[in-house]
């Protein structure tokens, strides 16, 4: 068994040096997002990379986007950045036929893979469509995956509608299993992990009857949301934050450049000079500035006593 992986160019994230792998230096002084913080979609099964192409197509900042399936199809999805056919040795386009068993040891032998996508990833969306070979069968090791290589694992499995029967039933019973996927758990103590329903069944009843191409279109704007304003938004800030206190730190804004200060010039020796006055009368300045003041007292005028 083994893996088939197309790709397409994605900018300059791919040449990064160390594109894909763990930094041992933790989180550099200027992190650059898309590289040393990697945000990655994951879509595992047909319905789930339907509901990626819809995502992809919208082309979120700094989002890697990867479908994978039992389908050799999957390799001729040009949305996504990545494509992985998990396909037996033979070379043979076949599927898992809905095997849920099937789709499981492809994913297990592919699992070297498998990990080249998640290693060095900060946070991984994780979308999968339940009750087929991919989906419940690959999808939970891919939870593992993801879990042991990546910091921050979001996931969202959708659930088949009620007429679809025996996949519905199939999705009850893969929902229950990804429980106690060790990885998973371990992450999800942390709070470092989470796993989310959509239920198509549900949807239904509370919009009523809609398209296959508006339920996709709807899970998909839901998760577009939780990518921006849990993941994308978040880091963005932080980023921003320490890079405006770092160069608040290294050039305060109450200092005044050197090639900027005015020429001050020498401080005159002695204080400033006193205020002057106005002259004084000219008997005063005849004096010497000695003045003499003479008072006259008049008596105070009595009216006479009465008689």
């Amino acid at each position: 068994m083994n893996a088939y992986e197309a790709e397409r160019t994605t900018g300059d994230r791919d040449s990064a040096p160390g594109y894909g792998e763990p930094r041992e230096d933790g989180w550099s002084d200027h992190l650059r997002l898309g590289q040393d913080v990697r945000f990655v979609l994951v879509a595992v099964g047909g319905g789930a990379i339907r509901v990626g192409r819809e995502i992809a197509r919208q082309h979120i900042r700094h989002l890697e986007t990867v479908a994978i399936n039992c389908d050799p199809k999957v390799q001729g999805f040009d949305d996504f950045d990545r494509r992985v056919y998990l396909g037996p040795d033979t070379g043979a386009d076949t599927d898992t036929g809905g095997s849920p068993v099937v789709g499981g040891l492809l994913a297990r032998a592919a699992e070297p893979a498998l990990e080249r996508i998640f290693r060095g990833a900060t946070f991984v969306i994780l979308v999968g469509s339940l009750g087929g070979g991919a989906g419940s069968g690959a999808f939970p090791y891919l939870l593992d995956v993801a879990c042991r290589h990546s910091e921050v694992v979001s996931a969202f499995v959708i659930k088949p509608f009620q007429c679809e029967g025996e996949r519905r039933a199939l999705a009850d019973r893969t929902i229950a299993r990804l429980q106690f996927v060790e990885a998973y758990v371990d992450r999800h103590e942390r709070g470092h992990a989470t796993i989310q329903t959509l239920d198509n069944e549900s949807l239904r009843r509370t919009l009523g009857a809609r398209s296959f191409s508006e339920v996709d279109r709807h899970w998909a704007e839901l998760i577009e949301r939780h990518i921006e304003t849990s993941f994308v938004a978040p880091v963005e800030a932080m980023i921003e934050a320490v890079e405006l206190t770092r160069a608040a730190s290294e050039a305060p804004m109450n200092r005044i450049p050197e090639n900027e200060v005015p020429a001050l010039g020498n401080f005159p020796p002695h204080g400033p000079a006193p205020p002057e006055y106005p002259p004084l009368l000219p008997a005063a300045a005849a004096r010497g500035g000695e003045v003499e003041l003479t008072f006259e007292i008049e008596e105070e005028n009595r009216p006479a006593p009465a008689s």
